[in-house]
Parts: structure tokens; C-alpha cells; sequence
């Protein structure tokens, strides 16, 4: 008998919950972290490559570096707080839905790059509260 296993990517989904959940808000952390520091450290660039107003781009920044930390903080105990991750699940499909809301309703006056690159960040939070989600379920 052969058996077969996953690529990891996989196996990472299919693996027992704290460790799906312990992953995903890992990813999520330095995912949310980098960008956060990407927003301050070349905020005017990227304000002007998203079409995004001069006055959001560092708030953005802070807010996704503050987010990235907690969000590591969460991950990084020896047992991952259920309420403190359901927090950071909400705020991700939170910040899925008002990032998609503002972008329909024209609230930060996007161009076609800083449309499609909202878009690619909903996808990806959105990937993490499904994956941290899934985790979560996976320990009870």
C-alpha cells in the first residue's frame, strides 16, 4: 500500500485546527505587517500608483502595522485565544466588506490599479478569515 501526501499548502489545510489556525494567522500577521510598513514607508509612491488621496496612505500604514502586531501577538501564545481569535476573524471580514463598500460606492476615488489592488486585498483577508475560520472550528 502507497500512500500519498499533500503538497504542504495542503496539508496545511487538512491539518489538525490549531495548527491551520496557528498558520493562518501567522501568514496574516506578516502579510498585514509588510504591507502595513510598504503604506509608510513609500506612502506618496503608492498614493499616487492606487490614485489614493496624499491624507489615507500613512493612517492605512499605521492601522495595518498596529493590526499586523496584534495579529502576531494572537499566533504567537502557547494557546491561541478563541476570543481573541474570533476577534481577528471578524475584523477581517470586516475590513472585507467596508474595503469592497468603499470601492463600489467611490468613497476613496481609486484608479484601475488601486481598484484592482482593493480587490486583491479582499481576496486575501478574506482567504485569511476563511482559513483562521476553518481553524477555529477545527479546535472544538
Amino acid at each position: 500500500m502507497t500512500t500519498t501526501t499533500a503538497p504542504g499548502y495542503l496539508s496545511t489545510l487538512l491539518a489538525p485546527g490549531d495548527k491551520l489556525l496557528r498558520t493562518s494567522l501567522r501568514l496574516d500577521a506578516v502579510i498585514t505587517g509588510v504591507n502595513g510598513l510598504a503604506y509608510l514607508a513609500l506612502s506618496g509612491p503608492l498614493e499616487s500608483l492606487l490614485g489614493l488621496d496624499s491624507r489615507i496612505g500613512i493612517p492605512i500604514g499605521v492601522f495595518l502595522t498596529l493590526y499586523g502586531i496584534g495579529v502576531a501577538l494572537v499566533g504567537a501564545t502557547a494557546s491561541i485565544n478563541h476570543t481573541a481569535a474570533r476577534a481577528v476573524i471578524g475584523l477581517n471580514a470586516a475590513w472585507v466588506v467596508v474595503s469592497l463598500a468603499a470601492l463600489i460606492e467611490g468613497a476613496l476615488d481609486l484608479n484601475a490599479v488601486g481598484s484592482v489592488w482593493t480587490v486583491m486585498q479582499a481576496v486575501t483577508v478574506g482567504g485569511f478569515a476563511a482559513m483562521q475560520y476553518l481553524g477555529l472550528r477545527k479546535t472544538h
